[in-house]
Order: C-alpha cells, then structure tokens, then sequence
C-alpha cells in the first residue's frame, strides 16, 4: 500500500469514528441510532452486526452503547425468546436474522467483558426460540419471505445468511453439538441438485457451483449469489479451505465479466447477483419501483457487505486482493448524498454507477469498515478466527 493510499484510509478510520460516536445517542431512550440523519430508530440487525467493527476500536463509549442495546434487547425479549426488531419496541416483532445476531452479539461481549454468563437466561431463550424454527429439526433455520435484512427480496425457507449466523453464534457460544448438526446439514447438497436425494436432509451446496445457494427448500432453490452470506460461511468456516479459494475466484472472475459488460460500474462486488430481470421467474412487479437490477437488494453495493467480503479475503489469505478491495471501498465511501460531507460512509450505492442511494453516515457503514480494516492490517478476523 503506497502512502497515499494509508493516508487516504487513516483519514477514513478517524471519519468512522466520528460517524459512529456521533450515531452512538439518539431520540430514543439515548440508545444509538441507525444513521445520521434518516434513521434515528434503534434498528437490532444494524446496531448487532456493527459491533464487530465496535469491538475492534477499544471505544469505551461505543462499546458501552451497544451493552446498553444487549440489556435492552434482552428485557424486551418475547416470552418465547425472540429478539425484537427494534430494540425498544418489544412487539417489533417477526425478522427471523434479530435472534441469531443477539447470539453472536452475547458471543463477543462474552469475550470482552470476559464474563461466560453474561445474559445467560436470555440467551438460553434466545437459542430454544432458534431451534424450534427448525421444521426438520436439523437445525437448519427457516424464515418467512423478506424477514431477515433485505426486506424487499424475498428468501424462502432455509436462507443462507440467517443460517450462517445462527452457525456463528452457536460457535462463539461454545455450543458445539448444535453447531455441529447445523454444519453436517448445512453442507449436504440441496434438493433441486441433487435429483436422487442421497441425503435425508437438504442443505446449501450446489453441484457444479462453486459456492452455496441463497436458500433451498425441498425441492427448490435459488442460485443466485449472496455475497454476504458467502462471506459468513467462510469466515464461520462452513465453507472448506477449497471452496473458500473457490468462491473467492469465482466472485472475482464473475465481477470482472460484469465490469467489461457495464452491469457493474465499480471494482466491487454488488450485494446479490445475477440480478434478478423483468421477466426472471423470480422478478416481482413491486421489484420495478424498489428493487430494480442493480438497486437496493437487488445488487447494490452495501459498503457493511463489502467489508465482509474483505475480511473473508483475509479469511482466505487473499491478503493483496484484500487491501486492494479496502482501497476501492474507502474511495467508494467518501461518495455522498450531502456534498459537505467528506465522507458518506452511505447506506447502499447504484452497482452501474456507483451513486449513493441511501442514508448517509450508516452506523454499519461506518463500523464494518472500521472491522475490514482492522482485517487487513492484522491479517486476521477479530472474534472469528477461533471459528475456523
């Protein structure tokens, strides 16, 4: 990395900061807030999955703050354990990715406050409410349509992401057993490619692809890509070493083909591809006015995925792709939608172009780029490495 280059991400690192202390109070009990401006609720998913990025600051003040989002999802719990989709508002219910992160949220606290039994009762529930959403009782998880992050793509039952974090929590968790049938499970072929069902269950691998499906479920799948959840099952260690050298080829040579075709317009990997089509079996008409090719969960660029996907490029020891990736995402991020800014760290970004699209200063935004830089100048995963 030459010196501009360093320069460029220390000024960035310091922007982070200042954009996740700023976001760490907000309207609502002073518990922090989901973006600058746009979002002041204290949204679960965003506040959970930003606290890898969080953790690895040593902030005292932002890490308190997502200790108070801990003690107030888990008295806000339902009674039957399922963590609320805002943290205040304990019948906000129904996202089916809110309980698997509040597992991997006790997981690292656990580690940080060094204390094994913090909020274990909650847990406890949290882990019984995960497994009887298992209607095969194999732990694999399943979820409503638009139930987990992408509210507007529709995922049906056993979806990758909210496996790969359910996987996750229970390895932080030390919960072995269950993490241990999750796997099996989680890497038995799925139904629609494996015509002769040689295995009792189905789970996310497809034959001749090189990485798992975006969900499946009996006897129908999609194969289309979900970079996040890739990235997870590589940095849990789901995928194997091979196939974590084989997914990471195949999104690079696959992006690249985009880049030349003009259906990507930065060096950096959209959210969720081949995009779904006018016309696709799986396009919905709703998709025309929020989800249109190359848009919001469609195929946009998400700067929090994208600082997965570097840190999963670490994960694979792909240590000069990653540093050229955090380059491209740090150049990325200064795009704003207000010109004052010098950095958006914006929620979402147009893949043809590149334009910012949704709320500037996203607290995950700004906290997982803080993570895929603390991953490629460590050259390690913070509070995952033990997972693999």
């Amino acid at each position: 990395m030459n010196a501009e280059d360093q320069r460029l991400i220390d000024t960035a690192k310091k922007a982070a900061l200042d954009v996740l202390i700023h976001n760490s109070k907000g309207p609502f009990n002073d518990l922090p807030r989901t973006a600058g401006w746009g979002y002041p609720e204290p949204y679960t998913r965003d506040l959970l999955i930003s606290l890898f990025g969080i953790a690895t600051t040593q902030n005292e003040q932002l890490i308190y703050s997502l200790k108070t989002v801990m003690l107030n999802l888990a008295s806000n719990q339902s009674t039957n354990g399922q963590i609320p989709s805002i943290v205040n508002e304990p019948n906000n219910l129904g996202a089916s990715d809110t309980t698997p992160l509040f597992l991997i949220g006790v997981g690292i606290f656990r580690k940080l406050l060094k204390d094994p039994d913090f909020l274990k009762e909650a847990t406890d529930k949290a882990v019984l409410w995960l497994l009887f959403q298992s209607p095969s009782e194999n732990k694999l998880i399943a979820q409503l349509p638009t139930s987990d992050w992408r509210d507007e793509l529709w995922v049906l039952g056993y979806g990758l992401f909210v496996n790969t974090l359910t996987y996750t929590g229970f390895k932080l968790l030390e919960l072995n057993e269950h993490a241990a049938l999750l796997k099996h499970s989680f890497n038995n072929d799925t139904y629609s490619s494996d015509l002769a069902h040689t295995v009792k269950y189905e789970g996310f691998v497809i034959k001749d692809k090189p990485y798992f499906a975006l969900w499946s479920y009996k006897i129908y799948s999609s194969e289309r890509f979900d970079i996040l959840g890739n990235s997870l099952a590589i940095l849990s260690g789901l995928a194997t070493e091979s196939r974590t050298n084989d997914i990471i080829e195949w999104v690079e040579e696959t992006c690249s083909f985009m880049f030349s075709k003009k259906e990507l317009g930065v060096e950096l990997s959209p959210n969720f591809f081949p995009y779904i089509q006018p016309g696709d079996e799986d396009w919905l008409s709703r998709y025309q006015i929020y989800n249109k090719p190359g848009a919001y969960h469609n195929g946009g660029i998400w700067p929090f995925i994208s600082a997965f996907y570097i840190a999963a490029l670490v994960a694979g020891k792909r240590y000069e792709l990653a540093e050229a990736q955090l380059i491209t995402l740090t150049h990325l991020i200064k795009k704003a939608k207000n010109k004052k800014l010098d950095f958006g760290f914006n929620e979402w970004y147009q893949a043809q172009n590149g334009e910012p699209m949704g709320q500037d200063w996203q607290t995950w935004s700004a906290s997982n780029y803080l993570y895929a830089v603390a991953c490629v100048e460590l050259r390690s995963t913070p509070y995952l490495n033990t997972l693999r």
